[in-house]
C-alpha cells in the first residue's frame, strides 16, 4: 500500500489497516479453507510511501495474527534431534518433501513407534464437522508443524494463526497440552528444527472476527515504527542523475497522458546544425524531453558576446580565441547530463551564392561528405542556421534522405518554426487529399513559398546587419516549439506523415487522424512578439521549389557534388532547372498585358 504523500503514510490508522486484513484472513478460517490449503494463512502487507526525488523509500511490515489465544510454552524449547532419531528424521525429511508446496507451511507429523509419517491437514482434520472430542486427535502421538522462518529459540508468527485456527475447527484441545514442531529446513535438513510444548488454558476465549490484531513488525532498537532505505547513498551519481532526469516525463506518463512513448525519444538520434542561440535552446529542451542522442554541427568559434545568449557556453569557452562551439555545447551538455551521448562537428556548410574555387574545392567535398554521413546518420535534423542559403542544402539533403527536417528561423521580434513534409508511403492517408488538412507526405518545405533562389545575403552587408540581431525571448520561444513540434510528431501515430490541418480554429476532433498523443502538429508555427500573435500557416508543396521538387532532387542525385557546385556558383542556376525562370518571363507577360488594358481603356 503506497501513499503519495509522507503525511498520507504518518496518518494511515495503523490499526485499522491490521484490522481489515485479519478479517480478510479470519474468513479463510472460519470457511474451512485452510484446511485443505493451509497457505492462505499466511498473508502480509506492506505499508510503504517513496521519495522519488531523494530515493528515500519508507516501509512498515505488518503480519496480521489475532491477540488471542493466548497460550503458554511449557518448559524449555527442545532441538529436534533430541525428541526424534535419526532414522526418524531421516523419515520425517523424505516425508516433508513429498508433501505438495502448498501443504508444506502448515501439516501433521505422526510418531508411531519406531515409525514418523508426514501428513496433510485434511488427514485428521475433517472440514465438514468441528472435532469436539479430544479423543477424536491422538495428541500424545501427533505434533502439529509449521514452516517456522524464526532464527531465535522462539517460534515465528505463523504459530499464533495456526493455534488460533486449530481451536477455531477443535474446541476440545482447550485445556491441553499440544506438541509443536517449528521445521527449520536448511539445505534440505531439518536438524535446526525446534519442539515446542504447548499449554492452552482451560477458559481460554473463542478467536472472534472483531478480535485485535497484531502484527506490526519491530524496528531494530525494538521499537514499532516504519524503516527507510536510503537509495540514494548506494547509487552511481551518474546513474542516478540519468534516473532523475526521466522522473518529469514518467510523471506526466502517470498522470496526464498514459499513452506517450517514452523510448521513442531515448532512442530518437537529432542533428542540430547550428550550435548557436537556437541550437543552446533546442538541445536543453531535447534534454527535458529525454532525447540521449544530440549531435551539433557547427564551425564557429564562442565570443565574448555568446555567453549571455547561448546557453551552453560560458565565459571560459571564449579564451584563446574561442573553443568551436560545436564542440564546446557537446562537452557542456554532458556537464549537464553525462550520459547523453553527444559530440560536435566542426564543418562548414556550402551555400548558394557562395562560389567554390579550385583552392577549396578538397576542403568542400570534405565538409559534403561530413554533413552527408551526419544527416544519413540521424533521425531528425533540426536547421537552427543564422542565414536563408545555409538552410537549402540541408533542406534537400533531408528531402533526399527523407529525414524528418525541423526548420526555426529568427527576425528582430519574429520567428518561425515549421516542419518539412517527407512522404514515405507508409500510409494509405498520406495518399488523402482533403480541403481540410494536407497530408504529412505533402507539406511544403522552408522554399517552397520562395520563387526566387537563394544568394549570398551578407554581402556588402555592415556588423549590425550581418549578425542575427533579435529579442532575447525570440530564440527561447523558437526553440522550445520546435522541441515540441518534433514530440508531437513522434508521438502521432503516423509519426513524420502526420497530416496538418490548414485551420487549427476549427474543430479537429471531428478528424482522429489528426489527433496525436499530444493533439495535433501544424505544419508551422509563425509568432509576432510586437503584437503577442502567434498564426499557423499550412501550405502544400510547390511542384518548382528550389529544394525539395522532384527535379531538384533528381538531379543532385544524378551529378551529385558537380550539381551543387553549379548551384554554389550562382543561385540563379536552381531557377533555370526548376522554370522558375519561365514563370517571372510568365508573370512580366501578365504585368505587360494588364498595362496595356489599362492604357487602351
Amino acid at each position: 500500500m503506497n501513499k503519495n504523500t509522507i503525511e498520507d503514510f504518518k496518518n494511515s490508522d495503523k490499526a485499522d489497516l491490521l484490522n481489515s486484513f485479519g478479517k480478510e484472513i479470519w474468513s479463510l478460517v472460519t470457511s474451512k479453507k485452510w484446511i485443505t490449503s493451509p497457505s492462505c494463512l499466511l498473508n502480509f502487507f506492506v505499508l510503504t510511501h517513496a521519495d522519488l526525488k531523494k530515493f528515500h523509500f519508507y516501509y512498515w511490515f505488518g503480519f496480521p495474527c489475532p491477540s488471542k489465544p493466548v497460550v503458554y510454552v511449557k518448559g524449555n524449547t527442545e532441538p529436534i534431534t533430541t525428541i526424534f532419531s535419526n532414522k526418524q528424521l531421516e523419515q520425517l525429511e523424505k516425508g516433508f518433501k513429498s508433501l505438495e508446496v502448498e501443504q508444506k507451511y502448515f501439516f501433521v507429523i505422526t510418531k508411531d513407534n519406531d515409525c514418523v509419517t508426514v501428513d496433510p491437514l485434511s488427514k485428521i482434520l475433517d472440514a465438514s464437522k468441528l472435532i469436539q472430542c479430544k479423543d477424536d486427535i491422538n495428541i500424545s502421538v501427533t505434533y502439529f508443524a509449521f514452516a517456522d522462518p524464526s532464527n531465535v529459540l522462539n517460534p515465528a508468527w505463523p504459530l499464533r494463526l495456526f493455534i488460533a485456527a486449530l481451536l477455531n475447527h477443535c474446541p476440545s484441545l482447550c485445556g491441553a497440552d499440544i506438541n509443536v514442531v517449528g521445521l527449520r529446513c536448511t539445505n534440505e535438513n531439518v536438524d535446526s528444527s525446534q519442539v515446542y510444548r504447548i499449554s492452552i488454558p482451560q477458559d481460554e476465549q473463542k478467536v472472534e472476527v472483531n478480535t485485535g490484531w497484531v502484527g506490526w513488525e519491530r524496528t531494530d532498537k525494538g521499537t514499532f515504527g516504519p524503516r527507510l532505505a536510503n537509495m540514494s547513498a548506494s547509487m552511481d551519481p551518474i546513474k542516478l542523475a540519468d534516473t532523475m532526469s526521466d522522473l518529469n516525463i514518467k510523471l506526466m506518463k502517470w498522470r496526464l497522458a498514459p499513452d506517450i512513448d517514452v523510448d521513442v525519444m531515448k532512442s530518437t538520434k537529432c542533428l542540430l546544425l547550428g550550435a548557436g542561440t537556437l541550437g543552446c535552446h533546442v538541445a536543453r529542451d531535447l534534454l527535458a524531453w529525454g532525447f540521449r542522442h544530440i549531435t551539433f554541427m557547427d564551425h564557429g568559434k564562442v565570443s565574448y558576446s555568446n555567453p549571455t545568449r547561448q546557453v551552453l557556453f560560458t565565459h571560459r569557452d571564449c579564451f584563446d580565441g574561442g573553443r568551436n562551439k560545436a564542440e564546446a555545447a557537446a562537452e557542456n551538455l554532458k556537464c549537464i547530463l553525462p550520459t547523453v551521448k553527444s559530440r560536435g562537428i566542426c564543418g562548414h556548410i556550402g551555400m548558394p551564392g557562395f562560389p567554390v574555387g579550385e583552392s577549396l574545392m578538397d576542403e568542400f567535398k570534405y565538409n559534403l561528405k561530413l554533413l552527408t554521413e551526419a544527416i544519413v546518420e540521424h533521425d531528425v535534423i533540426f536547421l537552427l542556421l543564422d542565414s536563408r542559403e545555409a538552410r537549402w542544402l540541408p533542406t534537400l539533403l533531408g528531402a533526399v534522405h527523407k529525414k524528418i527536417v525541423i526548420n526555426a528561423a529568427l527576425g528582430f521580434d519574429s520567428y518561425l518554426v515549421m516542419r518539412h513534409g517527407v512522404h514515405l508511403k507508409s500510409s494509405e492517408f498520406a495518399e488523402s487529399v482533403n480541403d481540410r488538412y494536407i497530408p504529412g507526405g505533402k507539406l511544403g518545405c522552408y522554399f517552397c513559398n520562395d520563387v526566387t533562389a537563394p544568394g549570398n545575403s551578407f554581402k556588402d552587408r555592415t556588423l549590425d546587419q550581418q549578425c542575427t540581431v533579435t529579442r532575447p525571448g525570440v530564440a527561447a520561444i523558437a526553440g522550445a516549439l520546435a522541441v515540441e513540434m518534433l514530440v508531437g510528431l513522434l508521438q502521432h501515430p503516423l509519426r513524420v506523415e502526420a497530416p496538418a490541418v490548414c485551420n487549427l480554429n476549427e474543430n479537429v476532433d471531428e478528424l482522429p487522424e489528426l489527433q496525436g498523443v499530444l493533439g495535433p502538429i501544424p505544419h508551422s508555427i509563425r509568432g509576432f512578439l510586437h503584437s503577442y500573435q502567434t498564426i499557423m500557416p499550412t501550405c502544400a508543396k510547390f511542384k518548382q521549389c528550389i529544394a525539395c521538387s522532384d527535379v531538384v532532387i533528381h538531379r543532385y542525385k544524378e551529378e551529385g557534388a558537380e550539381f551543387l557546385i553549379k548551384v554554389f556558383e550562382s543561385g540563379k542556376y536552381l531557377e533555370e532547372v526548376t522554370g522558375l525562370n519561365d514563370l517571372h518571363s510568365a508573370a512580366e507577360m501578365i504585368d505587360l498585358l494588364t498595362l496595356s488594358d489599362e492604357d487602351q481603356e
